[in-house]
């Protein structure tokens, strides 16, 4: 007799996911709020590793992803995607590059990030080789 096999499950996401949009429910608020609806972005695997290696200007995908230190093509694929859907990103002949509002919203996480050193050193007595140096240059870049 044949034995019955139970159907394989997929673990993998479904790639019909929608990107978060303001107006719409996102991860941690169904209220629809802009500002819950950006953090649901930003808050997606290497959406701010995108954002912060754009910043140092255009950067094709193979490039990006070697920056981003090795994420996967399709995790990649799908951040550029939800960021060109959100007016962050743009896909230009030199590669990808931020749009003036990417380049607004990064503004205010640069500042995060010179938070989040001091923090880390002064709490944890951490601190990220490299990280005050480019810092200071991202200060001189302004």
């Amino acid at each position: 007799m044949g034995e019955k096999h139970a159907p394989k499950l997929s673990l993998r996401r479904s790639s019909k996911v929608a990107s978060p949009k303001p107006g719409k429910k996102v991860r941690g608020s169904s209220s629809g709020s802009p500002l819950n609806a950006l953090f649901d972005l930003l808050g997606q695997r290497w959406a701010l590793g995108v954002l912060w290696y754009l910043g140092d200007g255009s950067s094709t995908f193979r490039k990006l992803q070697e920056r981003c230190g090795g994420v996967s093509p399709s995790v990649l694929n799908r951040r550029l995607k939800e960021l060109r859907d959100a007016e962050i990103v743009i896909r230009t002949l030199d590669g990808y590059v931020l749009t003036e509002r990417g380049k607004e919203l990064r503004s205010f996480i640069v500042p995060l990030a010179k938070w989040s050193e001091n923090w880390s050193k002064d709490v944890y007595g951490y601190e990220r080789p490299g990280m005050y140096k480019r810092l200071e240059q991202e200060e001189l870049n302004k």
